[in-house]
């Protein structure tokens, strides 16, 4: 698990199997089993950590350069812009590198997940 370097939005991490997998229907039974289980702890750590409402996870696989399994895990705040809910959560992605999360941020961010989990 990483946080998204490219996010303007604290606590977007990013859940990678262990090894290299193009489709979801690759993944090993114990490695689909894991990844579920690590979704939903990943989700109760950043409810704790970010207070957000939900979270969101999404898995595409599509765009260039990463074109490998790996899930999104978004937490979606109680007062996140209708705009930006659902599929419009990417547009924070999208921000320029002076609005994405800092570096210290992902670290603090990291060992608070950490303590909780």
């Amino acid at each position: 698990m990483v946080h998204s370097f490219t996010s303007a939005l604290p606590g977007w991490l990013v859940l990678l199997p262990r090894r290299h997998v193009t489709a979801v229907h690759d993944l090993t039974d114990a490695e689909a089993a894991s990844l579920g289980l690590w979704q939903v702890r990943l989700s109760r750590a950043l409810r704790a950590v970010t207070g957000c409402a939900k979270t969101y996870v999404v898995q595409f696989a599509e765009a260039e350069g990463f074109a490998h399994v790996h899930f999104h895990v978004v937490p979606r705040a109680a007062q996140l812009p209708e705009t930006q809910r659902g599929p419009g959560i990417f547009e924070l992605l999208r921000r320029p590198e002076h609005e994405r999360v800092g570096a210290q941020e992902m670290d603090r961010l990291a060992l608070a997940l950490r303590a909780r989990l």
